[in-house]
Parts: C-alpha cells; sequence; structure tokens
C-alpha cells in the first residue's frame, strides 16, 4: 500500500464560508462518507485546509496506486453530485 494527499477543490472560492442549506447537507454526506473510510483504516486523516489563496478540502488516504486513491474521490458524495467539485491526488513518499 502506498500513501497519497487528495485536495478537495470546492466549486467555488467562497464555498467554505458560503454554503447553501444544500451544499451543508452535502458536505456532511462528504464527511460521513470519509469518516467510514478512516474506521475501516483507509483514510488517516481528513479535513478543510485554510490556504490563504483559497480553502480546500484534504484527505491522507491509503491505497493501492494513484488510480485507487482517485476511485475514492470518485465515489465521495461532492463528486457524485456532479456539482463542481473536482479532486487533484498526489503521492506521498514518505508518511511518519
Amino acid at each position: 500500500m502506498s500513501h497519497f494527499f487528495i485536495k478537495l477543490i470546492a466549486p467555488r472560492p467562497t464555498f467554505a464560508t458560503q454554503m447553501s442549506d444544500e451544499e451543508k447537507l452535502l458536505m456532511q454526506k462528504h464527511a460521513a462518507y470519509l469518516k467510514d473510510l478512516q474506521t475501516k483504516g483507509v483514510v488517516l486523516a481528513f479535513g478543510p485546509v485554510f490556504d490563504p489563496s483559497g480553502p480546500f478540502g484534504m484527505a491522507l488516504v491509503k491505497a493501492a496506486d494513484a488510480a485507487a486513491a482517485s476511485a475514492i474521490m470518485a465515489d465521495d458524495p461532492t463528486i457524485k453530485a456532479n456539482c463542481g467539485f473536482k479532486h487533484e491526488v498526489f503521492p506521498m513518499v514518505l508518511v511518519m
């Protein structure tokens, strides 16, 4: 197994501070999805990152390869909702 940093990019820069009620519900489903994977040992950590250049979500996951890590996000409610979220997968050489 390898480790990957996944960056979840919201559909707009103001998403974190200006979510609609529907979007808040979607984020609750997103968190529940990742929490379930965390209990299974697939997701090691996840949460929002308040980068001054634009907030984003992150997850640190264990997966066989980058395609498997990307598949984890393909099943995420935020991606499945097809409402403008996208994700990027970055391999990690060392996790301590």
